[in-house]
């Protein structure tokens, strides 16, 4: 699986920006009222939607359709699909790794700055920084997953990034509103939640690094169909529970059902 340099290039700033989009919910954190969580829940149901209809009828295809280079199509579908649940199982054992209370995809309040919990200030602050750590942990596969998307299909690396991103700015708020509380800095915040985010273009490098010199048709489809998997864990896990937190259970199946329509219409007008 070769990529010019362009393309090699292409993918990583895709990656970075997925990444840096934790900024944004940093801003969000600071400067948004009550109204503006119902665009965040459409949002998070859209990229749901988005990573859900991405995975089953584009990734998991053309993992398939790699590995068929190599081998039967019968014995391409059975790794296939095994490798899809491996993304799964990957990205749940490291949701179990990390615990809730610093897990950046467990829905946290940011809105109440008069919590009784504001007041450990101390607690606040390593909250803040652990909850950094986690998301470095959870975004180098996803980093990894963007870069390789991008690779192999430019436009699929453009959506995914986006809808990654859109997913990236509940972290940010996880990360900078205790470090806020606990500081009083906004631009120590603003900062860490930013660093946080670039654990996704580490994931990216890593994964070049790696994959440049063992990727194969094989590899590459075991590696999408797994990135499938990731997809499918994050919209599940990470994306709805966070919608229906910060807006109403329909107006995530909305978002949902939104994000999937726009993703089949532009594969069809690209088809």
């Amino acid at each position: 699986m070769d990529a010019s340099f362009n393309e090699i290039l292409i993918a990583f700033l895709l990656t970075l920006f997925a990444g840096l989009s934790t900024a944004i919910g940093s801003a969000i954190a600071f400067f948004a009222r009550k109204a503006s969580t119902s665009f965040l829940s459409w949002a998070l149901g859209f990229s749901a939607g988005v990573m859900v209809y991405l995975s089953f009828v584009e990734i998991f295809p053309k993992a398939f359709e790699s590995l068929s280079l190599e081998m039967p199509e019968t014995r391409a579908y059975v790794i296939t699909t095994i490798a899809f649940f491996g993304g799964i199982l990957l990205t749940g054992v490291i949701d179990r790794i990390v615990p809730d209370t610093v897990n950046p995809h467990e829905p946290k309040d940011y809105e109440e700055p008069g919590n009784a919990e504001t007041k450990d200030f101390t607690k606040l602050l390593r909250m803040g920084l652990f909850t950094a750590l986690a998301i470095t942990l959870h975004n180098l596969p996803e980093g990894m997953a963007t870069f390789i998307a991008a690779i192999e299909d430019p436009a699929l690396g453009v959506t995914l990034a986006i809808a990654i991103a859109i997913h990236n700015i509940p972290e940010g708020i996880a990360v900078s509103v205790p470090i806020y509380y606990a500081t009083g800095s906004k631009k120590k915040a603003f900062f860490y939640s930013a660093l946080s985010g670039l654990a996704e273009p580490i994931g990216a490098l890593l994964g070049f690094l790696v994959l440049s010199i063992f990727l194969t048709d094989t590899l590459f489809g075991i590696i999408f169909a797994a990135v499938g998997g990731i997809m499918v864990y994050i919209a599940l896990d990470e994306l709805l529970p966070s919608a229906e937190k910060y807006g109403a259970h329909h107006q995530v199946i909305y978002g949902l059902v939104l994000g999937m329509s726009v993703m089949a219409m532009s594969l069809i007008i690209f088809f």
